[in-house]
């Protein structure tokens, strides 16, 4: 764990004592490192994704969604893209599990990538993934995609569009992941230095912001003005 003494404009660490320029330069190298892992790692599909055993390890780290279709209208000049099975493929979210631990007493989450991508992202529905809830939203003509509140009220899915969208991700999104044990400290820097228009959280400077963001809240406010419907049975992958 390094530690840096302020008064001296010193950092100690594992390798020594270094000046404040020479840690900053070897934190731009860690993190460049990391940054060529995260955007080279391999791609899996929907169907390997879901497959048994799972490829995904159960442990923390960084994951990238790639999309061979674009969902909505949204402008993909400045990022990713990557060649895979004769498509090119354009990386529009990053994520991370778990998320970064409470700093009130409370204990950290206990979720890892295998389940956050496998159970949440393909397996679940927009009440337990952003993805899905943006998707959703983005694909509402194409798909018939529509909010509703479920269950008790205080949840909100696409209700029987969930299958709808789970099948349009197996053909068009694909996701790649870096196991770290802090997840949490690369994914700012992540966001900072990607476009990632269909993150929200911590991506303000994005332009598709605002759009995504009133999009999303349209969809809700018309949720809450339809009657409440029954839960389904998630489907088993």
């Amino acid at each position: 764990m390094l530690h840096v003494e302020t008064p001296n404009l010193l950092v100690s660490g594992l390798f020594g004592v270094v000046g404040v320029a020479g840690f900053l330069t070897w934190h731009h190298h860690l993190m460049t490192d990391w940054h060529a892992d995260y955007l080279g790692s391999r791609i899996y599909t929907g169907d390997e994704i879901c497959a048994r055993p799972c490829p995904v390890p159960a442990n923390p780290g960084v994951y990238g969604w790639w999309f061979r279709k674009i969902p909505g209208n949204i402008a993909t000049g400045d990022c990713k893209t990557r060649e895979h099975d004769e498509s090119t493929l354009t990386l529009l979210y990053t994520g991370i599990s778990p998320s970064k631990p409470p700093g009130n007493g409370r204990p950290p989450s206990k979720q890892n990538i295998q389940r956050r991508i496998r159970a949440n992202h393909f397996g679940g529905n927009a009440a337990g993934s952003t993805l899905r809830l943006t998707l959703g939203c983005l694909l509402a003509d194409e798909l018939g995609t529509e909010l509703r509140r479920v269950g008790s009220g205080k949840r909100m899915t696409f209700h029987t569009g969930e299958t709808v969208l789970t099948e349009w991700m197996k053909q068009n999104a694909l996701v790649s992941w870096v196991v770290h044990p802090e997840p949490w400290e690369l994914e700012d820097e992540l966001i900072a230095s990607l476009d990632v228009p269909l993150n929200l959280q911590g991506n303000r400077h994005n332009t598709f912001h605002p759009e995504l963001s009133a999009l999303r809240v349209r969809a809700k406010r018309g949720a809450e003005e339809l009657p409440v419907l029954p839960n389904l049975r998630p489907c088993a992958l």
